[in-house]
């Protein structure tokens, strides 16, 4: 047996040697390796935590205390001690461990987080709440009151809500403890000035001189080794000596490191001495992403949250990375169809929020890099940013997942619709994304986007008409205008077929047999938003013996094809609108609102989509299952459209969870 088999909760830490705890960090990597080779999920920030998170856990109860990540995907290590070794084996899946801190699995994890840059304010809320229910911590009145740790890292500090976070933790009266684990990375390589900075910091001799002589230091502040005592005794002269100018100090904030993430002893020894301040503080840890793996090092972006992969190592080629391959991704086709549009207009630009890879916007980075940024994880600030570039006359493009659109909302109204300002959202992710679960799922863009006046919102169906989308979207100067696409792979159904051009407001038929309702009148008219058109296709083809369905690509849920809504409801013709998005506020939710404004009976339209209740993390194809977005769940749909006193609807509920998420349980 393991020794991380043995370990059955953080209290297990306090019984080992620290050699016992530098074997327990090999085993953890070992097994987070292992792991996510198999199955795919995020590698390189997890191996890079793993000494500091044995070390937060040896020191501090967090069964008491109160332990907030920043950004969740460095929690693996966590996990694994907390209980949630079992659940590895099925890593992202239903029946196994989230990928991100999720508290129905351990009351360990006390926030759902898949956001950067929130840890610090929910631990300063924390922090406050504690206090007023008396019970904080603090080392005269209440020494077994509860402490407040949190862990930022991966270049979120830079982010927005992270400023006003440590705004608001400087003024705290209490113990309070910003642990910052600074790995020189975000998902990619970090951006802007503080970026800058904390290179300095760490290549300056202050680290370097800290770590030979910190023990040293603090052996000959009177009273003894304690930080809280140097602190006191020796006032600002004490605080220059142990982090010199800090820029946290500006918030009012002590400020202690770099220090090594990857020594145990120290790492115990100072957050022992953190534990029992009595003001806020930061403890400035430089560690390496990817730390135990050395591909993984070299390449921490690349594995960052890798797919499943396999390392060969042979005399003659050296190491060797195969990766799981599929068929062509929407990213990938989005980042050659983006390159494309600026090798043939100069006016094109783009940016991304520390999501060069993951959006596909590396590649014209790569190209045309006096004309593509990378923000780091400021939404808010490339929104606003593509804003002012589109008032000096420019086409930005914004590529963003969908789910961190919302950050920049605020920025989308004010300074790009507000204005009328042609600022182009280029939205990945769209819809469910699979293991990465409920914190990342795209599900309410259209319904935020939808209230800004004069916005236009399309989706592509596969390659070619994402190439058709993002062309309508660069010579449109009307105003905002969004393209959403998911986390899967192009279909090939209609890559034969010539795509026509986007026009406004107008759908495309994709069963040219109903181009005359008249001389062929359909069972059903299926109105697609986006991918599910796919499956309307699948669905269609299993019912051609028993209904003549007709399936149009809707292409824009702002504005809708008002003629085609017309001519359907005119008809009598019962509508089913299917979108890989909640269904309220979404696209058939505007179907409706349009055949009103018309002054149409909308009795016979059915919408479908993601219902109103979270979906957890699981493969993409099992989350569509689930929700009836799938061929055969879509063809439920269909009969039911057109005979709803004969055919239930489907009708996704936690009841059928655990019978959806079985290999053969597709409906």
């Amino acid at each position: 047996m393991t020794l991380l088999e043995t370990i059955t909760g953080p209290k297990d830490l306090r019984t080992l040697t620290v050699e016992q705890l530098g074997k327990l960090a090999q085993e953890i990597r070992e097994a987070i390796i292992t792991q996510v080779s198999a199955t795919g999920g995020h590698l390189a920030p997890n191996l890079g935590v793993v000494e500091l998170t044995l070390a937060l856990h040896r020191v501090f109860d967090f069964g008491h205390d109160r332990l907030l990540f920043d950004v969740g995907h460095q929690c693996y290590p966590h996990k694994l001690i907390t209980g949630r070794y079992p659940l590895l084996s099925k890593l992202r899946t239903r029946q196994g461990m989230a990928g991100f801190p999720e508290p129905s699995e351990s009351p360990y994890d006390l926030f759902r987080v898949g956001h950067a840059g929130t840890g610090i304010s929910t631990a300063v809320g924390m922090a406050r709440g504690d206090s007023l229910n008396g019970e904080a911590y603090d080392p005269k009145t209440n020494p077994d009151g509860r402490r407040v740790v949190t862990i930022i890292g991966d270049a979120s500090i830079v982010n927005g809500v992270a400023m006003e976070g440590l705004n608001g933790a400087g003024v705290l009266k209490r113990q309070f403890l910003v642990v910052l684990n600074d790995n020189g990375m975000s998902i990619s390589k970090p951006q802007g000035a503080m970026a800058q900075y904390f290179d300095r910091v760490r290549v300056s001799h202050t680290y370097s001189d800290f770590k030979r002589g910190a023990k040293e230091l603090l052996k000959h502040v009177p009273g003894g080794g304690m930080l809280r005592e140097a602190y006191h005794r020796m006032g600002e002269m004490t605080k220059a000596a142990i982090a010199e100018d800090s820029w946290f100090e500006k918030f009012g904030l002590l400020t202690v490191g770099p220090i090594d993430g990857h020594d145990l002893p120290t790492l115990i020894e100072f957050l022992s001495e953190a534990r029992d301040m009595d003001r806020p503080m930061v403890l400035h840890v430089k560690t390496i992403k990817g730390k135990g793996l050395d591909i993984a090092e070299q390449d921490a972006t690349k594995f960052h949250s890798p797919k499943a992969f396999k390392v060969q190592r042979t005399e003659q080629l050296g190491c060797r990375v195969e990766m799981k391959s599929g068929g062509r991704s929407f990213t990938a086709a989005f980042g050659d169809a983006l390159v494309d549009l600026m090798d043939r207009d100069a006016k094109v630009v783009t940016a991304t929020a520390a999501m060069p890879d993951g959006t596909g916007v590396v590649r014209a980075i790569e190209k045309h890099p006096e004309r593509s940024f990378d923000t780091g994880i400021c939404e808010s600030h490339a929104m606003d940013m593509m804003a002012g570039m589109a008032k000096t006359g420019l086409r930005p493009f914004f590529a963003v997942y969908s789910t961190f659109l919302q950050r920049a909302f605020d920025q989308a109204f004010q300074e790009v619709s507000l204005q009328g300002l042609s600022v182009r959202l280029c939205l990945d992710r769209a819809g469910l994304v699979g293991g990465d679960g409920a914190v990342h799922h795209g599900f309410c863009d259209i319904a935020i986007l939808r209230t800004l006046p004069d916005a236009v919102l399309t989706a592509a169906i596969d390659e070619p008409s994402l190439k058709a989308a993002l062309e309508f979207m660069r010579t449109w100067d009307g105003g905002l205008s969004s393209v959403r696409y998911p986390r899967d792979d192009c279909s090939q159904r209609f890559v034969n077929e010539s795509c026509p051009p986007f026009e406004l407001g107008k759908a495309r038929l994709l069963t040219p047999g109903f181009a005359d309702l008249d001389a062929n009148r359909p069972d059903v008219a299926v109105l697609a938003f986006g991918t599910p058109a796919i499956a309307a296709m699948d669905a269609a083809d299993r019912l051609a013996l028993d209904y003549k369905v007709a399936v149009w690509d809707a292409r824009f849920a702002k504005p809708i094809d008002a003629a085609l809504v017309r001519a359907l409801l005119s008809r009598q013709i019962p509508v089913l609108t299917l979108e890989d998005h909640t269904v309220i506020g979404g696209f058939g939710s505007a179907v409706i609102e349009a055949a009103q404004e018309m002054g149409l009976d909308a009795s016979r339209v059915v919408r479908h989509g993601i219902p109103d209740h979270w979906i957890m993390q699981d493969s993409r194809s099992k989350q569509l299952a689930e929700v009836g977005l799938d061929a055969s769940g879509i063809a439920r749909m269909i009969r039911h459209t057109a005979d709803p006193e004969r055919n239930a609807p489907f009708v996704a509920s936690v009841s059928e969870l655990a019978e959806v998420s079985q290999p053969s349980g597709s409906r």
